[in-house]
């Protein structure tokens, strides 16, 4: 017995070895700057100059008009991006996943390059090609469907048009993949016991696709709305002139970053800022869960 107990204990020990740089970099880089940022929401700076102000960031946050326009228009992304996102990723899951479609390697790494693209050169490229002279006013013009070019990255409506048209082409393959990934798990032969009981392909979807897709679903949402309430890239890259940004289509988390390195800077503030979209994404995911049901939560 006292030898099997030295055993263990060897054992138990070697494994703390292993996992002790790993520990040590997760309390450093992660958990050290968590509590560090609290501490710091709770305080006023001006540059390296810092005043506990105790709630009075969360005070200002509440009245800030700037902050809620940030959050409207975040909110605005996320509730039409996101449903139409994923609703294309699993459609062309399904399209892909068909047996006897041809080249279906090609048209995988078609839809799903835009993703590993760099942001900047694909935000060049969308900003050149929604530009006054760029080639959509251009094709517009020329079929006659518009008079005078829109001013794409200016106007309120049509500048949030683009960015929601740039997140699904750079995002709907990266899904689509984890789709697919699912569809490969649903065994055949529900289809084919649904072919024989007289099912089309459209009920086939509706009633062993989806509801098969559901943990999947719930997981992309999920990592959708993470992903949408920090948006960041797009909005700087393609509407942002001189470093003043777009009101319409201004985030929480570039209004963070002109709270930092823009305005007068403020990081409490910004610390403060960023705890919101914390709770944020902790509010929607448990919203989301419920919604999907405790059966895909585990």
């Amino acid at each position: 017995m006292i030898t099997l107990r030295k055993k263990g204990d060897n054992l138990n020990k070697y494994g703390w070895y292993f996992i002790s740089i790993s520990l040590v970099l997760f309390l450093v880089f992660l958990v050290y700057p968590a509590i560090e940022s609290f501490i710091l929401s709770l305080h006023t700076t001006k540059g390296i100059v810092k005043t506990f102000s105790g709630l009075a960031n969360a005070k200002r946050m509440m009245s800030d008009k700037l902050f809620i326009q940030a959050l409207k228009n975040t909110f605005i992304f996320l509730i039409i991006q996101v449903p139409i996102m994923l609703t294309l990723a699993m459609l062309l899951a399904t399209l892909l996943n068909a047996k006897k479609l041809r080249f279906k390697s090609f048209y995988r790494i078609a839809i799903f390059l835009p993703c590993v693209t760099s942001l900047v050169a694909y935000s060049v490229l969308f900003k050149m090609m929604f530009s006054n002279e760029g080639l959509i006013n251009h094709f517009l013009l020329s079929i006659h469907i518009i008079s005078t070019p829109i001013i794409w990255l200016k106007d309120p409506f049509w500048s949030r048009v683009v960015i929601i048209l740039a997140l699904l082409w750079r995002w709907t393959g990266y899904n689509m993949i984890f789709f697919l990934a699912s569809l490969q798990n649903i065994s055949p032969s529900l289809y084919e016991a649904a072919e024989i009981d007289g099912a089309n392909k459209f009920q086939q979807f509706f009633y062993i696709t989806v509801p098969q897709l559901k943990p999947m679903i719930l997981f992309t949402a999920v990592m959708s709305t993470i992903g949408t309430l920090q948006l960041f890239d797009e909005p700087m890259n393609l509407t942002v002139t001189n470093n003043v940004p777009l009101k319409a289509t201004m985030t929480i988390a570039q209004y963070i970053y002109m709270n930092s390195f823009v305005y007068s800077p403020n990081f409490g503030y910004a610390a403060t800022l960023s705890y919101a979209v914390v709770a944020l994404i902790a509010l929607l995911s448990i919203v989301q869960f419920k919604i999907a049901g405790d059966d895909h939560v585990n």
